[in-house]
């Protein structure tokens, strides 16, 4: 739309939004800050409804958590500070909401409200046409922000309830108007989720992501009408969603660039048509670019061609994962010492993990910095960064061992000032393997090929109960039941543990493995995890099963299986 074009439209609008005889006002800073915190307080009322909503029926479903947190970091920037402009504080929210993000959803709701900023850059009051504009920019600014946007999750509900909310504007709505028929459309777009996502249909759930969107909408549509609203009824499930970290291309480039007047929109469109896995951030005089391609050369001269470029990192994935195919034959697994601080070598290693038992692992294992948290508490951006800053080391690996914190440790890796590489480690024996594989006397690039090998080499198990009835993958699960996870999927539900355990080993040809180490957690006492390795070394004599003390909560074990 046209300049013209949209100040016809606002001025239409504003014709059409009268009440009582008073023409509504332009929305201020003060009016943004009050909506924004009603919609965190919805939020926040309702996280143990979100936390709930999960396909798989595990007990630490954290998507309303993680929401909320990133809500509230973002709000807590803004504590105390008075904002001359609506832009002002648009920008202090979104870099909040960027510095709190925890899990997948928070990363992505960190994006919505980043690209709302930027729609309201320059904006002392905003008018319905800069709302609207700065709406469809934000769910903009989350598709870009992922590398592969899922639909049936919350990027598809906020990219509806923008478009309605702009078909409104276009009809001659006012503000509240607009943003009220945004918030019936996400409504009707959460329940289509399934239609989007299979797997949320054979469950018969929405998307915990796009819930707690809708929630957030509610409670700035109840603040602007001074009313409480009538919810649509839902299903008290949904899901959250995994983003995989892969391309194929074979060269990861990464360098600084700086000017006097970048553009970043333009920047990011022209790297992305170079490759894949594309992270643009930055502003006008200094921009972070990341990308998987075939030709660096031809990113660099690109970045070379709109101003300067320094700290420039170029990755051979593909030569350093066949020569590390060609160099190892069959390598026994032998756990390295670490070694002392001064001799640590030049590449340091950050490591999420949850309880204190396999916090000490990690650290025995040569880890400089453990993130605490995971399953049941996803770390922040903000939590990873100060991790990364604490080591020595300029190159720093991290190792998220989680599916819903890959998203943020790719956040934590666009912002940070050392050269970071993000190990797509989706679970505690994937990161554990991942250490094995490492190298103190290598380099980045080296270690990076090697861990990669290993972790495709161990599969996961994890043993915890049911806190809901469902149907996932065709096996019905019976709340209370205990259910048995195997790469993060639902494999088996029995109603002892043992049983369970023994039904996943079935699953995974435990026959045709050598090795097996248990992980029992903080409600599992170590007689019991002695009792169930005596039964697995029966059943399998060619095992070599070793247990150890994981503390993890709500998890009986966490077992790796090589």
């Amino acid at each position: 739309m046209s300049d013209s074009a949209a100040t016809q439209k606002a001025e239409q609008a504003e014709r059409n939004d009268i009440h009582q005889g008073q023409q509504v006002q332009p929305c201020t800073a003060g009016e943004l800050l009050a909506a924004l915190q009603a919609g965190y307080a919805l939020l926040e009322s309702q996280v143990p409804v979100v936390n709930s909503l999960n396909v798989f029926p595990v007990p630490d479903g954290d998507t309303g958590t993680n929401m909320s947190l990133t809500m509230k970091a973002a709000l807590d920037e803004a504590k105390g500070r008075d904002f001359g402009s609506a832009s002002e504080l648009a920008r202090v929210i979104a870099h909040g909401a960027l510095m709190g993000a925890r899990g997948n959803s928070g990363v992505i709701l960190s994006q919505l409200l980043r690209g709302f900023a930027r729609g309201l850059d320059d904006m002392d009051d905003f008018h319905v046409q800069d709302l609207v504009r700065a709406l469809l920019e934000a769910a903009t600014t989350a598709y870009k922000g992922v590398m592969k946007p899922v639909e049936g999750t919350i990027l598809t509900v906020a990219r509806e309830a923008a478009q309605a909310a702009n078909s409104a504007f276009e009809g001659g709505s006012g503000i509240k108007e607009c943003l009220g028929a945004a918030f019936d459309e996400s409504q009707r777009s959460l329940a289509r989720t399934p239609n989007l996502l299979p797997v949320l249909a054979e469950a018969g759930v929405v998307d915990a992501g796009g819930k707690g969107f809708t929630i957030i909408l509610e409670g700035i549509v109840r603040y602007l009408n001074g009313q409480k609203m009538q919810l649509v009824e839902q299903l008290d499930i949904s899901t959250e969603y995994a983003h995989v970290v892969s391309g194929d291309y074979n060269y990861d480039t990464q360098f600084i660039l700086q000017g006097p007047d970048l553009d970043v929109d333009a920047i990011r469109a022209q790297v992305a048509a170079f490759g894949d896995s594309v992270m643009v951030v930055g502003d006008q005089t200094a921009v972070k670019v990341h990308v998987h391609s075939d030709d660096p050369g031809q990113v660099l001269s690109y970045g070379i061609s709109q101003g300067r470029i320094s700290a420039v990192i170029i990755e051979n994935m593909q030569q350093q994962f066949e020569e590390f195919q060609q160099a190892s034959q069959a390598p026994e697994i032998v756990r390295p010492v670490p070694a002392p601080d001064s001799i640590m070598g030049e590449v340091g290693i950050v490591a999420v993990a949850s309880g204190a038992g396999m916090q000490r692992v990690f650290k025995s294992l040569g880890v400089g910095a453990v993130v605490p948290g995971g399953q049941t508490m996803n770390p922040s951006t903000q939590d990873i960064i100060q991790s990364v800053d604490s080591l020595k080391q300029e190159d720093v690996v991290i190792l998220p061992n989680n599916s819903n914190i890959i998203l943020t440790a790719e956040q934590a890796k666009t912002i940070s000032h050392r050269n970071v590489a993000v190990l797509p480690t989706r679970t505690i024996p994937q990161g554990i393997a991942a250490l094995l594989a490492f190298n103190y006397q290598a380099g980045l690039e080296e270690n990076i090929a090697a861990m990669l090998e290993a972790i495709n080499h161990v599969q996961t198990v994890e043993i915890t109960r049911a806190v809901r009835s469902v149907q996932v993958n065709g096996l019905k699960v019976s709340e209370g039941q205990v259910i048995g996870l195997l790469n993060d999927e639902l494999l088996a539900a029995a109603e002892g543990i043992s049983e369970t355990v023994m039904d996943i080993f079935e699953h995974l040809d435990a026959q045709d493995y050598e090795i097996v180490t248990m992980y029992y957690g903080e409600d599992t006492p170590e007689e019991d995890a002695q009792q169930l390795a005596d039964m697995i070394r029966q059943r399998y004599s060619q095992l070599d099963v070793e247990v150890l003390d994981g503390g993890q909560a709500h998890y009986y074990y966490i077992i790796s299986v090589e």
